[in-house]
This record gives structure tokens, C-alpha cells and sequence, in this order.
């Protein structure tokens, strides 16, 4: 508890006749004696502080080993190591501030008194914990999945107590609000194992329409990337008409990839059929316009 006025007081006077009634080699031998409690409780604090700290680093990584050991996903090794750092070192530094001397009631008193506007000041980091725990007990991805949330995509790093940290194509570290994260939508490119590529192709009217789904198929049939209806999950490629536009006429084709080859077979294919299409007399338009003139 705070001392009361009276309390502090009636020491001051204490000391006060202490010093009236002592001579100055009794005050200067009190005076010494207490710099020296002080200073060992300094020592003894600072040995708590640095061996707890030692112990803390220990536990860490006994803690990472046993994940490791057990398989555990990386996104709730780095979520719980996070948190149990926290929590450890908290501890760490209560127990110094008593070694010291100092009461850690009143301590703890002052924490709570100040735990409310310090919540309502750190409002967003309370609702960014709370996702983090959302996301560790609903698992919408883990780490090394790709994602895309809130306008970025990359791949999942690890997930803190307050955010996630994503790793572009382009090697650039992007770290989001875990309370955003859980609260928007989340697109997982990595959860299934199968992935279909759509791309819509244009080709000039007149073009024998028979003669387009051929080409494009003899092409993704010498792909030995792109799958059929015999890979379970998997359909055959189909190429058909999706829009009779104002200048062409667009072709969409769908073809199923597993989910390491999508990209490869992304663009793979839009060369191979960019080339392939010319090759038998297939061309592709360009804007037109037909002006008519009235004498």
C-alpha cells in the first residue's frame, strides 16, 4: 500500500532525532551501512536479471525443440514462443524490482490502476492479440502457404502475437494486423493441392472455330503439366466461346495444373498458343471501325 502522510511523517521525524542525538561518525556509519544493503540488493538484483535471462533463453529453446521434435506448424511455434516470452520476462522483471527492495503490491496496484487507460489507449493492439488467437485456433493458413488479405498477397513467414509477416515474389516483407487479417477476407492459394489457370484468348471473325479448340488443345496436350479427367479432381482442358466482342471473338480456356506448376504453365501457355495460333493461319484482330459515307 502508499504510504500515508502521517506514515511519512513520523519517519522524517525519526530521522530527524536520529541525526539530533548522533554524532557524525555514528551517522556516517548508518549512512554507509545502508549504501551497503542498497548496493548488494543492487547485485542481487542484477545477477536475478541476468541469470533469469539465461533461464528464459533456455526454456525458448527447449520450448522450439519440443515443436520441432513433435512437428508442430510453424505459425503456432511462433505465435506460442512469442507469447510465452512475454509472459516470461514480465515475470523476470517483477521479481528484480523486488529484489530491490521495492513493494510489488503497490507496484502491482499502480499496474492495475493504469492496465485500463493503457487498454483503451492500446485498443488496437488488444484487438490484433485477439485475431492472432482467433487465426492459431481456426488455421485459415499457416506458414508457408500464399495468401492474399487486405490488397497484399505473399507467403506466410510466421504469425506474432499482434501480426503475420508475408514474403513477396519480390522479396520485400510485408507484416499485417493480425485483427485485420481475422476480421477481412483471406484467398489461400495453397490449401488444395490442384489449381485451374483461365485465360481468355481473342482470335478475328471468320476464324474456324473448330479449327481454334484443335490448336489449342494438341497444345495442352503436349504439355505433360497440364492434367486430364483421369487425375482425381481434375477435368479435361476445354476451350470454348465466352463473348462475341465489337473486334473479335474471345476464347476461354480452362486447364487444371497441380498448384507448384500453375505459373509455369501460366505462361508457358499463353506463348505456346500465341505462337501456335498463327502457325495454322489463325490471326488475331485489331480494333475496327467501318466508316460509311452518304454523298
Amino acid at each position: 500500500m502508499i504510504p500515508s502522510q502521517e506514515t511519512i511523517k513520523s519517519g522524517t521525524e525519526r530521522l530527524i532525532d536520529t541525526l539530533s542525538t548522533s554524532t557524525p561518525a555514528e551517522i556516517m556509519h548508518e549512512l554507509l551501512h545502508e549504501i551497503l544493503i542498497f548496493g548488494l540488493k543492487v547485485v542481487a538484483a542484477l545477477l536475478i536479471y541476468l541469470i533469469g535471462g539465461w533461464v528464459i533463453r533456455r526454456i525458448m529453446r527447449i520450448l522450439r525443440r519440443g515443436f520441432e521434435r513433435k512437428g508442430t506448424d510453424r505459425t503456432i511455434v511462433s505465435f506460442t514462443s512469442s507469447l510465452v516470452s512475454i509472459v516470461l520476462w514480465v515475470i523476470l522483471i517483477i521479481v528484480t524490482i523486488s529484489a530491490l527492495g521495492i513493494n510489488t503490491t503497490s507496484l502491482a496496484a499502480l499496474l492495475a490502476a493504469g492496465g485500463v487507460t493503457f487498454g483503451m489507449a492500446m485498443s488496437g493492439t488488444v484487438q490484433n492479440f485477439s485475431g492472432g488467437i482467433m487465426m492459431l485456433i481456426f488455421k485459415p493458413f499457416k506458414a508457408g502457404d500464399y495468401i492474399e488479405a487486405q490488397g497484399f498477397s505473399g507467403t506466410v513467414q510466421e504469425v506474432n502475437i499482434v501480426n503475420t509477416k508475408l514474403l513477396t515474389y519480390d522479396n520485400k516483407v510485408l507484416i499485417l494486423p493480425n485483427g485485420a487479417l481475422s476480421n477481412g477476407n483471406i484467398t489461400n492459394y495453397s490449401t488444395c493441392a490442384l489449381r485451374r489457370i483461365d485465360k481468355v484468348f481473342s482470335v478475328s471473325y471468320g476464324a474456324d472455330v473448330e479449327k481454334v479448340r484443335q490448336v489449342i488443345l494438341d497444345i495442352a496436350a503436349k504439355d505433360p503439366r497440364i492434367l486430364d479427367k483421369e487425375t482425381p479432381g481434375a477435368a479435361d482442358p476445354f476451350i470454348g466461346l465466352s463473348e462475341l466482342n465489337n473486334s473479335s471473338v474471345d476464347c476461354k480456356v480452362r486447364v487444371w495444373v497441380r498448384r507448384e506448376d500453375y505459373w509455369g504453365v501460366f505462361y508457358d501457355l499463353t506463348e505456346a498458343i500465341y505462337k501456335g495460333l498463327p502457325e495454322n493461319g489463325i490471326s488475331f484482330p485489331f480494333p475496327q471501325l467501318d466508316v460509311h459515307l452518304k454523298q
